[in-house]
């Protein structure tokens, strides 16, 4: 799969999706919680990917589901807090850690916790765009439009199960503290070194 074109890498994507019952269930009621700019997206997708391609349970190592979006007209800890009540409520029955993060007020935290400075993002795909991995820069969603796939490296490494640090954003500790975790669970990963 690493190797084909993008429409099978898209569909064998949404295949793998289907194939993770939180995943699925989460994909089909997402859209109800009304959410600017919204993806499903990192660990729990590019973990449902690498299960199967290890041939384990597809929810195997994944530690929560990253609900992302984009609303900068509020910018408030509450706010977000209340969507993630909400959240948290629709999907009370799948018994996972849900992690609901409003992309547009990322800058005003992102310093005090990592320590480092962020300028604001622009949309959740920008977002996406920084996370700490080019195989989990992958956001997905499900609505009327279909199926809908963020992935501003491609496919490639996420099929191929290649870990490569994406710099925008990522230090050094935190991307070889994942890939110690991962490469644990996932034992047939290619890592590249950080340098």
């Amino acid at each position: 799969m690493a190797d084909a074109d993008l429409h099978r890498q898209v569909a064998g994507l949404e295949r793998a999706t289907r194939s993770n019952p939180c995943v699925d269930a989460i994909l089909a009621r997402a859209g109800a919680l009304g959410l600017p700019g919204w993806y499903l997206g990192a660990g729990c997708i590019t973990n449902t990917v690498w299960n199967l391609l290890h041939g384990f349970d597809p929810r195997t190592g994944v530690n929560d589901y990253d609900l992302v979006y984009f609303d900068d007209a509020d910018l408030t800890a509450d706010g977000e807090r209340s969507i993630e009540a909400g959240a948290q409520a629709l999907f009370a029955d799948l018994g996972v850690r849900l992690d609901v993060t409003n992309e547009a007020r990322v800058h005003l935290w992102y310093e005090r916790r990592f320590g480092r400075a962020l300028a604001p993002y622009r949309s959740t795909e920008h977002a996406i765009s920084t996370w700490p991995t080019t195989a989990s820069s992958i956001g997905v969603r499900r609505d009327a439009g279909g199926f809908s796939v963020c992935a501003p490296f491609g496919l490639r490494d996420l099929f191929a199960m290649v870990v490569r640090a994406n710099k925008t954003v990522v230090t050094r500790a935190v991307y070889e503290a994942k890939v110690e975790r991962w490469s644990t669970v996932w034992p047939r990963l290619t890592v590249v070194p950080w340098d």
